[in-house]
């Protein structure tokens, strides 16, 4: 079997081992994907799936304003508070408090959406493909794909990170979980906006110019 990239992505998000051992196991189990998990394990490598059962309960809350505008808190957790110390941790956590308030995320991770939302979403993407002029036997294989780009936009874990949009935000929480040595977890966090909500009144950009000049 032929191994593609999004394999060996798909692999490395599961795992948190490196690219290129990941697709090596993926070449020595003939891409089955449950079988390279295994191999991974047996290896040694595969340090974020050995941890990913384990209780996550200490860690720190950080928050990050920007530009007195938009303000957010994140709530990350480790297993143990020597880790929640780390500045590494820290600065995990402040990179995620910072990709919130750049990408407005709704929901940490997909199994966050509710269902009712998910269906909703595929309604109007079905429709949108059927009013391209799509062929009907193609058009579900369209929304599967254009619904994975909407969880890219409403889910933290599947956003590419602001500082390195080669990887996710799932990608960089295994990372951290491999080097660090802990199951890590983000588990809840809140956006603020300045006027969020606030239904605004719009004038006239001219009558607004005519007022201040007394007209």
């Amino acid at each position: 079997m032929a191994i593609t990239a999004a394999m060996v992505k798909d692999l490395r998000e599961k795992t948190g081992a490196g690219m290129m051992d990941c697709k090596k196991v993926l070449v020595e189990t003939d891409g089955n994907i449950d079988e390279a998990i295994e191999l991974l394990r047996e290896k040694g490598l595969s340090k974020a799936a050995k941890k990913a059962d384990r209780v996550a309960a200490e860690g720190i809350i950080e928050s990050y304003i920007h530009g007195g505008r938009i303000g957010v808190m994140v709530e990350v957790n480790s297993e143990t508070d020597f880790v929640a110390k780390n500045e590494g941790f820290k600065d995990f956590a402040r990179d995620v408090a910072m990709q919130i308030a750049a990408q407005n995320p709704e929901f940490v991770s997909k199994e966050e959406v509710p269902a009712d939302k998910v269906e909703a979403e595929k309604k109007i993407l079905r429709q949108q493909a059927l009013n391209e002029g799509k062929p009907e036997k193609i058009v579900d294989k369209m929304v599967e794909g254009r619904i994975e780009k909407y969880y890219k936009e409403v889910c933290l874990l599947e956003q590419p990170f602001i500082k390195d949009p080669d990887k996710t935000i799932k990608d960089l929480l295994n990372e951290k979980i491999a080097k660090l040595g802990e199951n890590l977890k983000i588990r809840r966090f809140t956006r603020y906006e300045v006027g969020e909500g606030i239904e605004k009144k719009e004038e006239n950009f001219a009558d607004e110019v005519a007022k201040q000049m007394g007209k």
